[in-house]
């Protein structure tokens, strides 16, 4: 049993699909299936069921699976941990987001400071965050829903009210407060399903008893209020966005609720090796945000 063999099965078992497979790995599709049937008689039993050109992960390939997950994700921990090690200046970094507006300043410090870090940004609803950090697609994530799981760790780097935001000469323009109440009826602009905005409104209006009337769902939380300055709706959005709103488009409200808040955290896997250009990322947005 090698380690290439195991890699090759990490995909295959992924895909289920021998050609998408080979073509992935970037070799010819007899060379995969000489591999695989290898290593089936290395462990003594298949691996997936066969159904003509169709395979799937049959129960050993699945508890292999797992066990495979973890040594190759041990060995790239370690990969990582040794060129750390060796004080090698360059650095990869891979970061999860729901929004970039929060990151664009910290990002442009971090930058300048670590110039040879390889900053790589991904756009996420939180659903997706936990599976990015277990598979070792991203280091740390930044995003206002809790992950779910024991091994994921948190910091709080943001605690802050959720305003309502509407347009200029909008009926409520010029209140300092409102009640979810006073919105029955409204046109909402908000997030798609999975965004914490989304998940907020529906619980704050189902609360009041109210059906929430959604005219337009974003996948950028930052554009709402530009919509909402164009006179397509009213929404909810954090007071962060206060500081992008320069042309007094909108007016902002507070709302009667308690919950209505939003917590920005930082989020990474705490049983994975962490590189130093992540440590200090981690550090960075931290500090920036507690200053």
């Amino acid at each position: 049993m090698d380690l290439l063999a195991l890699r090759y099965f990490q995909v295959l078992a992924r895909l289920e699909h021998v050609g998408r497979a080979a073509d992935q790995l970037r070799i010819a599709q007899p060379s995969l299936s000489r591999t695989l049937a290898r290593l089936e008689d290395d462990l003594g039993v298949p691996l997936f069921d066969r159904h003509g050109r169709r395979i799937r992960l049959n129960r050993f390939g699945a508890a292999f699976l797992r066990r495979v997950d973890r040594a190759l994700a041990e060995l790239d921990d370690a990969r990582r941990e040794l060129a750390d090690a060796a004080g090698l200046e360059r650095g990869i970094l891979a970061v999860a987001t729901e929004t970039l507006l929060p990151l664009s300043e910290v990002i442009h410090t971090f930058v300048a400071e670590h110039p040879l870090v390889d900053v790589r940004l991904f756009q996420s609803a939180a659903g997706d965050m936990a599976a990015q950090l277990r598979e070792g697609e991203v280091d740390l994530c930044i995003g206002s829903q809790p992950l779910p799981g024991n091994d994921i760790r948190g910091q709080v780097l943001l605690d802050e009210p959720v305003l309502l935001c509407v347009p200029v000469g909008h009926r409520l323009a010029g209140r300092e407060r409102v009640r979810i109440a006073e919105l029955a009826g409204e046109p909402f602009i908000t997030t798609r399903p999975g965004y914490w905005q989304r998940a907020l409104a529906e619980r704050l209006f189902a609360k009041a008893g109210l059906e929430l009337d959604i005219v337009c769902q974003s996948d950028e939380p930052e554009g709402l209020f530009h919509l909402i300055g164009a006179g397509l709706g009213i929404g909810l959005v954090p007071s962060f966005g206060r500081r992008i709103d320069l042309h007094a488009t909108v007016s902002w409200l507070a709302v009667d609720e308690p919950d209505c808040r939003r917590v920005l955290s930082l989020a990474w896997r705490q049983d994975s090796y962490l590189s130093v250009a992540a440590q200090r990322f981690r550090d960075h947005v931290i500090d920036h945000f507690r200053d």
